[in-house]
């Protein structure tokens, strides 16, 4: 397993963990790949109950890694865009997100620092999430360049709370996402792992095809409201909202080099992420 994720076994608990803390744990196609992989090795090993998703360092990911996403196909130039091939490619994520989802065995995903765009994308797709009480979590692209493509939000929070936060794409602190259903439990930062760790242990009490088909039944009520078409649907409006031409003026920006620059001005009416407020 590459070093960019990072995988091991304590007793009954698998953690897998993003390993770019010196990148705030951004997402790259390896790291995906390698996260969704992590996946598929607990998912087989007989003897791991639940698994736990976190970050090294202090944020668990602040979205994917603009550089990199740049730099392998989202090329800014809206006349030679090919949509179906955006969206193969955004979809192959989306895939590998939903293994999390699919996984049989319960999954609790740790909310430290922030939790940011694609982020969510792969946080959501977690059974429980355990935040702690000075992270924040939000959609920034909602602003520009980008919408959820594994759609979540909705599901998770019901109608009036996503369009509250997806429409200005306003961050989540940890009050607010306990009030609004969107988390399981908020800690203290010192304490999230272990919280999380602990709550994973408890589920080697349960017979791991119990778990499998409580995971099932209650996911397949969300499957049954349409998620998966709703996924199909904000994964290709992704591709649009990256392509429109204020989306490709904006990502120019980040071809120069201005990539705090760029951030900052879209965030200043807002007073928040990049422009340093909370």
């Amino acid at each position: 397993m590459s070093g960019s994720v990072l995988y091991e076994e304590q007793e009954s608990v698998a953690i897998i963990a993003i390993n770019r803390p010196d990148r705030l744990n951004t997402l790259t196609q390896e790291v995906i790949q390698n996260v969704a992989a992590s996946i598929d090795r607990a998912t087989q090993a007989e003897n791991v109950a639940a698994i736990v998703l976190r970050g090294e360092g202090r944020n668990i990911s602040a979205g994917y890694d603009l550089d990199d996403f740049l730099d392998n196909g989202d090329v800014v130039d809206s006349e030679i865009w090919d949509p179906v091939r955006d969206y193969q490619s955004m979809s192959a994520n989306v895939r590998s997100f939903m293994k999390i989802w699919e996984c049989p065995k319960p999954v609790i995903a740790e909310i430290s620092g922030w939790a940011i765009g694609g982020a969510t994308d792969l946080l959501l797709c977690a059974d429980l999430l355990f935040m702690a009480n000075d992270a924040q979590i939000g959609y920034a692209p909602s602003r520009i360049y980008g919408t959820p493509t594994t759609m979540l939000w909705v599901y998770r929070i019901g109608l009036e709370h996503a369009k509250q936060f997806l429409l200005t794409g306003r961050p989540i602190d940890a009050e607010t996402a306990l009030r609004i259903g969107l988390v399981s439990q908020v800690c203290d930062p010192q304490k999230l792992s272990s919280t999380a760790l602990d709550e994973a242990r408890r589920f080697a009490n349960i017979p791991a095809n119990q778990l499998a088909l409580n995971k099932l039944l209650i996911n397949q009520a969300f499957e049954n409201m349409g998620l998966r078409t709703s996924q199909m649907l904000g994964t290709f409006f992704d591709g649009i909202a990256r392509h429109t031409p204020e989306a490709q003026r904006w990502a120019a920006g980040i071809t120069d080099g201005s990539l705090r620059d760029v951030v900052r001005e879209r965030d200043r009416p807002w007073g928040d992420y990049g422009e340093g407020g909370s």
